[in-house]
């Protein structure tokens, strides 16, 4: 019975020794295998995929904010500024043949500025003309003073044609006194003295490059101003001048201003005859309804522009003036006479520097 027991004894010993030992073994495998399929990759993930940091909340890119580029819509405007500056010299030293130093210039300038959208053009154009001139023993005398003023506005019906429905206002005038040289004592023109402007509407016809634009006015009011009343007196350019009595005491008089209804045509035209040589023509013809209808007022300018290059230039020009309004006036032993209208001619011809900008 002892040997027995004690069999049963080892027996459940060994049972209780190996079943330990085997639960170990299992829970050790198990957690090995859970080791490895859970709880490493989760760690591995978390250690080596590391979340990327928040963005700043407050950023300098956020604090200054580039300013958005705004696309700005094309101008209708177009400008075009011409300066310029004449200058001849002639000089003599010893010079056998005789002569007379002289020296003169002449400052001109052209602006432009011309506004064109869809079916409407309005066009503007500044004219400026100084000239001067100085001789050995001679005072400095004037060779050129001019200042003109041309607006037209114009609509057409479709882009397409050349046809403007327009409206058209001119201004001319001077700078500065003029005289019948020698005589500087009595001018025989001044600022707004004349003065002439021209308003009417009528039909513009021009090509596609306004190489050539015609304008024709059925109705054009011309009015020529004698702002001085010295000369108004007189009776200067077209103006009814003051009435006197027998003994030469003032009655009335002159009339500063005159007033006309009539018709006008312009022409003007530029073209390219050779290379670097361009021809321009302006041409005004006007005559009045009311006074001496048929008798036609002409102010032709012709020039031909010789281009050395892009800021030496050379010119001719010439302007022909045919007023019936302006008698031509001489003297005759020490007295005024009137001629009546005569044909004027002024001719130019200079090489200067030319800048043009915008």
């Amino acid at each position: 019975m002892k040997i027995k027991y004690h069999y049963l004894l080892l027996i459940g010993f060994l049972f209780l020794t190996n079943t330990t030992v085997f639960a170990q073994e299992v829970n050790d495998s198990i957690q090995n295998d859970t080791l490895k399929r859970i709880v490493l990759p989760v760690l591995n993930d978390n250690f080596y995929r590391k979340p990327k940091p928040e963005k700043l909340k407050y950023s300098f890119a956020r604090i200054v904010a580039v300013p958005a580029i705004e696309k700005k819509a094309p101008s209708c405007w177009t400008k075009k500024s011409i300066l310029g500056f004449d200058i001849s010299e002639i000089a003599f030293v010893n010079w056998s043949a005789g002569g007379t130093n002289s020296v003169s210039g002449l400052l001109k300038g052209d602006f432009n500025r011309t506004y064109e959208k869809k079916l409407v053009k309005w066009v503007n154009e500044l004219s400026v003309r100084y000239g001067m001139n100085k001789q050995d023993g001679i005072e400095i005398r004037k060779t050129d003073d001019a200042f003109r003023l041309n607006s037209t506005f114009g609509y057409r019906k479709d882009k397409e044609s050349n046809w403007f429905h327009s409206a058209k206002l001119n201004f001319n005038t001077q700078f500065t006194n003029g005289y019948r040289y020698p005589d500087k004592q009595n001018p025989i023109s001044r600022l707004f003295a004349p003065a002439y402007m021209f308003l009417g509407t009528g039909a513009e016809n021009s090509t596609k490059d306004k190489s050539r634009v015609i304008y024709f006015s059925p109705f054009t009011y011309k009015a020529t101003f004698v702002w001085d009343q010295t000369l108004a007196d007189k009776g200067s350019f077209g103006v009814e001048k003051a009435t006197y009595d027998t003994e030469g005491n003032l009655l009335t008089k002159g009339k500063r201003a005159k007033n006309e209804l009539g018709i006008l045509l312009t022409n003007n035209y530029k073209k390219e005859i050779a290379k670097n040589v361009v021809f321009v023509n302006t041409l005004s013809l006007y005559s009045d309804y009311l006074n001496n209808f048929g008798n036609v007022d002409v102010d032709c300018d012709l020039a031909l522009n010789l281009v050395v290059n892009q800021y030496v230039k050379a010119n001719i020009g010439a302007r022909i003036i045919y007023d019936d309004d302006i008698k031509n006036k001489t003297e005759v032993d020490g007295v005024t006479v009137n001629e009546g209208p005569k044909t004027q001619i002024k001719q130019v011809l200079g090489v200067g520097l030319t800048y043009a900008f915008k």
